[in-house]
């Protein structure tokens, strides 16, 4: 896994050329934005049981079958397996939103996982549908602009959303 930084160093670097005008230009907007990297990160990562929490209530509420005898969260083991799941989902988006790249969700949270859920009959749907009420809590808690850096964040907000919907299709 690179950061931003490394992965274009190393591009540059295989090619035996000199970072292009552009690509320093994305790089100091890298170091623009890390303020409001670090409050979307912080703000995520002390609401996470919060976000993990109703947005598993509301899936529930939505898919009582899941919580039924017979499905998929049904028993506490079973529930605990799929907030576990979600919380870690949400983990590695957080990584990503900090390192400005989704390698890192897609290669230690995002492969194989559809394939892992298919192999327990967990519906990927349902996951999906989770993760989307994940991105709707994270994206209300990061869009806040009370006591954080100012400016402005339409770009920062398209990407978090982009490394939700990301995990979701790669599961459904």
């Amino acid at each position: 896994m690179f950061d931003a930084f490394a992965k274009v160093v190393s591009q540059a670097d295989a090619r035996g050329e000199y970072l292009s005008p552009s690509q320093l230009d994305a790089l100091s907007a890298i170091v623009t934005d890390g303020n409001k990297r670090m409050d979307v990160v912080n703000r995520i990562t002390s609401n996470s049981s919060t976000i993990v929490a109703n947005a598993a209530r509301s899936l529930f509420a939505e898919q009582p079958q899941l919580i039924a005898p017979g499905g998929n969260a049904y028993t506490s083991r079973r529930m605990a397996a799929c907030l576990r799941d979600m919380e870690i989902i949400l983990r590695y988006i957080t990584y990503a939103i900090f390192a400005g790249d989704a390698s890192i969700l897609d290669d230690r949270c995002l492969n194989g996982l559809r394939e892992t859920y298919l192999a327990l009959g967990t519906p990927g749907s349902s996951v999906a549908v989770g993760v989307q009420k994940m991105k709707d809590a994270a994206i209300a808690i990061a869009g806040d602009t009370n006591g954080i850096t100012r400016g402005d964040c339409a770009s920062l907000m398209s990407e978090i959303a982009s490394y939700f919907d990301r995990a979701a299709s790669a599961v459904a």
